[in-house]
């Protein structure tokens, strides 16, 4: 049989059980986790007048410029990864002829995961 000391320690106990599984992924900042690895992964092609960025209007120079888009329409749709084109393409979630980087290193989980996070937090500009 339970003692009446210890009933009230269940159920707070339960509380922060619960509050600790609960807890979401840190807030990824822009400018410091998501801008180098797309400097790192992406610049090389998407900087102006190179051959991605000629091929699909998608510059990687700025906050503003990534949020922009392609020609084709945005590659970030914010608080959803998987309507995300940029996501999808170097997660790997795509056709391997289109996945990215192009013939280079794929990103790792970790880094993939920076991309995921950000995005479904919103894909703020911090």
């Amino acid at each position: 049989m339970f003692s009446r000391k210890k009933l009230p320690l269940a159920p707070a106990l339960s509380v922060i059980l619960l509050v600790g599984c609960s807890a979401g992924p840190a807030t990824v900042s822009f400018k410091s986790e998501v801008k180098p690895l797309i400097d790192k992964y992406c610049t090389e092609c998407h900087l102006q007048g190179g051959a991605g960025a000629t091929a699909s209007g998608f510059v990687t120079e700025s906050y503003a410029s990534i949020m922009k888009g392609t020609k084709f329409g945005p590659v970030v749709v914010a608080s959803d990864p998987l309507s995300s084109s940029l996501y999808r393409l170097v997660a790997g979630k795509v056709d391997p002829s289109i996945r990215m980087p192009h013939g280079k290193e794929a990103l790792s989980q970790e880094e993939i995961l920076k991309f995921e996070h950000w995005i479904e937090q919103g894909a703020q500009n911090n």
